[in-house]
């Protein structure tokens, strides 16, 4: 029997199947893969979880605090083993550091945000690389805030106003300084990057087309490779792509990617493979009308691998190791905090120079300092082509 496989916060877009908004993990995972936090469920209750992948078996520690959290509660793990919470509490949003004290819960608060009217309520960013801060995102009517709510012994830090509607977040480099997100403006999103040692200066990432929404969803800060979803190739029904930061090679939209009535969205990149971002193993959510699985999937392969998930998949959470092991967190009654390690046997006889039959979009990759992110460029709709 699964315990878990409920997602309280999960959300996805109404648009359809390939246009759907991204499907929040049930649980979240370092960046480096050293711990995971989840709401757990207690009854028809949750209380946090924190649980520690890097020794010889995966362990859990309850953290629960003085009353039960609400389905609707944040939770991330840090590099040093506390785990953040996000409260809402009269209108307030609270931060705090959770933390085992043998029998019990410790707790530091970490301070509070208040939104004024017609702010949507502070989300957290994905795990920051190195797991020493942690920022959220409160969208406004006409911009998005970005605060930094932990690492600052000040508590919670306004760091800066960006125009527009922002989602998602992603982040481009090991230090934690760059920071993609998805930007609505005209009615269009397209993804962005935000430098935070710059004072959240911004700039352009995607735009391949003037009319298209264009999203990043995932990137690989050792080989460049990114997942973008896009509508360009065509109009009205977004498609999942891949390109590489700094290339001036297309962003390509690979036609094995497009599975009939299901929703696809990546969560893990196969990291270490500095040279050869076409030979990255990605990690493919799958949700359809069976269910969610697991679909495993490399730029240089014509076809997605399709894996049953372990019985009690934390759905959309997992990690890839250098080496090519992909681990799945699963919670069953029998086994409350498990990883199945799966081996991938991709083929070794795939597309040497990454083309496949699909649709890309031509990027041209303009000159930028070498701190920063190459903007993948700006392409017009004329340019797209069928190989």
């Amino acid at each position: 029997m699964t315990v878990c496989a409920i997602e309280p916060s999960a959300d996805h877009g109404d648009d359809g199947p390939e246009n759907a908004g991204t499907p929040r993990a049930a649980c979240a995972i370092t960046a480096e893969g050293a711990y995971a936090a989840r709401l757990a469920p207690a009854g028809d209750s949750w209380y946090p979880e924190r649980w520690t992948l890097d020794g010889p078996e995966p362990y859990a520690v309850p953290l629960p605090g003085h009353q039960p959290e609400e389905p609707g509660t944040e939770v991330q793990p840090m590099a040093d083993g506390r785990v953040l919470v996000h409260r809402v509490a009269a209108g307030r949003h609270l931060f705090a550091l959770l933390y085992p004290t043998g029998p019990g819960t410790g707790e530091q608060p970490l301070g509070a945000i208040e939104c004024p009217d017609g702010t949507a309520p502070p989300r957290l960013l994905p795990p920051v690389p190195g797991g020493e801060r942690a920022y959220a995102l409160a969208v406004g009517p006409r911009s998005t805030a970005l605060w930094q709510v932990a690492g600052d012994s000040s508590g919670p830090r306004h760091l800066a106003e960006i125009p527009g509607r922002c989602s998602g977040g992603v982040w481009l480099d090991r230090e934690g300084r760059m920071l993609a997100v998805d930007r609505e403006t005209g009615g269009r999103t397209k993804a962005v990057v935000v430098d935070l040692g710059c004072g959240g200066e911004v700039s352009p990432l995607l735009q391949i087309a003037a009319d298209s929404d264009d999203r990043i969803l995932l990137a690989d800060p050792d080989s460049g490779l990114v997942l973008i979803r896009s509508d360009a190739p065509s109009p009205g029904h977004a498609r999942l792509g891949w390109g590489v930061l700094g290339s001036t090679l297309p962003v390509r939209f690979p036609e094995c990617l497009r599975l009939p009535d299901c929703a696809v969205t990546p969560f893990a990149v196969q990291p270490g493979q500095m040279l050869t971002p076409e030979r990255c193993g990605v990690a493919l959510r799958v949700d359809g009308a069976l269910g969610s699985w697991v679909g495993v999937w490399r730029p240089v392969e014509r076809r997605v691998r399709h894996l049953a998930a372990p019985e009690g998949w934390l759905a959309g959470a997992g990690t890839w190791t250098a080496g090519g092991e992909l681990r799945l967190p699963y919670a069953t009654r029998e086994s409350p905090c498990g990883v199945a390690r799966l081996t991938v046997p991709f083929a070794e006889d795939g597309l040497t120079d990454g083309t496949e039959p699909g649709t890309s979009a031509g990027l041209e990759a303009p000159a930028s300092a070498p701190s920063r992110p190459v903007p993948l460029q700006q392409a017009p709709l004329a340019r797209l082509v069928t190989n």
